[in-house]
């Protein structure tokens, strides 16, 4: 391809203006001959012979920028923003609220009509689940392939982030048993904007990790051969471990100050006083969460750096190239077979793992009659082991080494040991969460689990193509979402048919798809396997564009096609 009839379209796709001199020289990288792009065998690195590597420049193209150099003060934003979203709000006080608004509804019949039927409170919290993993999928399909596109991705955070405040404050109208119904309509948008907004904040993490200074260098000593592709992936998925864990380390002690906080508010409010206080209650502390949010989330909004991503290509608007995007990577996700293995593994654990928190946390909030004061000192003692758990496995991994995949299956393990517990509360009332003790040890058991957030995403990033990245999390939370719609339809259908009603058998649901998912991964999934099939699905890729853009050159200038 002739590089100069080339330029002006690789200016267009790559985002620089004509005469930015840091942009010619990254087009002339993308337009030089075939020899200056492939490794050359004998001069590859020992190891990295592998013919899936020979054409592939294995590094996000902002690496080479010093502009989107992450600094430390965009990383500490980046955590901000966690802070202040991280669920408490919507998470953590809104279905108390909900699930409270729901009982006093509901009476001593326990039952409401809601879906056509009349159903129980579990039912219901569980139905309104299904419902909310249905309106993400349909989110996750419209935004989800635009994100890669340009440089406005960042906007759609700020619009899931403002509609997560402004749920979080109509909470402070809904607070009677009455507007149940309205309730309803609360606790499904605010877990859609939750779960899409922490899904999209999420993916920028891969951008963040890749443009950290010291991962740069690594990069610049991989083009010079210095070192090799596995030395450079390596380094690369332990930064992306590191700054994700950070993350999630950084958010524990905030959140357990936030509660402390929180429980304060509601001992000056007397909530146990009555009902009627304790509503008030539990909807003035999400208000004050939602407060808080606004304050942590401004800081990253701000000195995020808007990392280009891919342009629309010619000829295509951004809903053309979104629609393209969700074509091309469901029709090719195949050819990244350890791509596909993971997604399996990922939606059925993913499933099995929101159904059985949900379960226990609906049974943990009747349990302690949705006391406010004594829901908040758990959920301290959950985020302060929070922040235990995640250290710990990252200590463990940084100090011997250990990688993502292994970690993974460690969490999941602990996951395993939930389920079996929960089982046994079917035969039997004296274990299995129906006691006020066992909720304790939950939440102290919750710092070992609870890296499945981490983890599980981190991944993601292991098997996801570079420069694709908020498209393959999307497609991965999408699918994911797809199917959390099973988990709670499934397990609403187990309790309603059952004479008993009993909640607790919605773990043999969870416990026989989560032992089904540990070994699918352990068994089948490989980073190593996957890092060489994105090499060369990248590489086609790059040859596919190129193509393309002779082709439109040609056409350009009149020339002929080829006999």
């Amino acid at each position: 391809m002739d590089a100069s009839r080339a330029q002006p379209e690789l200016q267009h796709l790559l985002h620089y203006p004509p005469g930015d001199e840091l942009g010619d020289s990254l087009i002339s990288a993308h337009t030089t001959s075939s020899t200056d792009l492939e490794y050359n065998e004998a001069d590859a690195p020992e190891g990295s012979k592998d013919s899936a590597f020979l054409h592939l420049e294995p590094i996000a193209l902002t690496q080479l920028d010093a502009r989107y150099e992450t600094s430390k003060y965009e990383f500490w934003a980046y955590c901000s923003w966690f802070v202040g979203n991280s669920g408490v709000a919507l998470y953590g006080f809104a279905p108390v609220a909900f699930q409270s608004l729901l009982s006093q509804a509901a009476g001593t019949a326990g039952l409401l009509p809601f879906g056509g039927r009349e159903r129980t409170v579990s039912s219901i919290v569980l139905l309104c689940n299904g419902i909310s993993f249905c309106i993400q999928v349909a989110v996750f399909l419209v935004a989800g392939s635009f994100a890669d596109f340009g440089t406005w991705r960042p906007n759609f955070l700020i619009v899931l982030t403002v509609i997560a405040i402004a749920i979080g404050f109509s909470w402070l109208g809904v607070h009677t048993p009455d507007q149940w119904q309205s309730a309803v309509g609360l606790y499904i948008i605010g877990m859609v904007a939750c779960t899409v907004g922490y899904a999209f904040w999420t993916a920028a993490f891969v951008g963040l990790a890749r443009n950290n200074p010291a991962l740069r260098r690594q990069a610049a000593a991989l083009k010079a051969g210095d070192i090799s592709r596995d030395e450079y992936d390596r380094a690369d998925s332990l930064t992306r471990s590191k700054y994700f864990n950070v993350a999630q380390i950084v958010v524990a002690p905030t959140q357990v100050l936030l509660l402390a906080v929180s429980v304060g508010i509601l001992y000056s409010l007397d909530i146990n006083k009555s009902d009627v206080n304790k509503n008030w209650g539990i909807s003035v502390i999400i208000a004050f969460a939602s407060a808080v949010s606004v304050a942590f989330s401004l800081p990253w909004f701000i000195l995020e750096k808007r990392r280009p991503g891919l342009a629309v290509p010619a000829g295509m608007n951004i809903v053309k190239a979104g629609l393209w995007q969700w074509w091309r990577t469901g029709s090719q996700v195949w050819r990244l077979k350890q791509t596909l293995f993971y997604l399996i593994g990922y939606f059925l654990l993913t499933d099995s793992f929101y159904t059985a928190i949900t379960v226990v946390t609906t049974l943990q909030n009747q349990v302690v009659e949705y006391d406010m004061i004594k829901l908040s000192y758990l959920s301290m003692l959950g985020w302060a082991m929070q922040f235990v758990g995640i250290y710990f496995y990252w200590y463990v991994q940084h100090r011997f080494h250990v990688r993502n995949k292994t970690v993974y299956c460690w969490v999941v393990f602990c996951i395993i040991l939930l389920d079996f517990w929960g089982l046994l509360g079917i035969w039997t009332q004296k274990i299995g969460f129906h006691n006020a003790w066992e909720f304790w040890l939950f939440q102290g058991w919750w710092g070992f689990i609870s890296a499945y957030y981490t983890y599980s995403q981190i991944m993601i990033s292991e098997v996801t193509p570079r420069g694709k990245e908020f498209l393959f999390f999307s497609f991965f939370n999408l699918l994911g979402t797809t199917t959390n719609f099973f988990g709670p339809v499934i397990s609403s259908a187990i309790i309603d048919t059952s004479s008993t009603r009993n909640t607790s058998l919605t773990f043999y649901f969870t416990t026989a798809v989560t032992v089904t998912s540990f070994l699918w991964v352990w068994l089948f999934v490989d980073p190593d396997t996957s890092q060489k099939e994105q090499a060369a699905f990248l590489e086609d890729e790059r040859a596919n564009r190129e193509r393309l853009l002779a082709t439109r050159t040609r056409r350009r200038t009149g020339e002929g096609f080829p006999d």
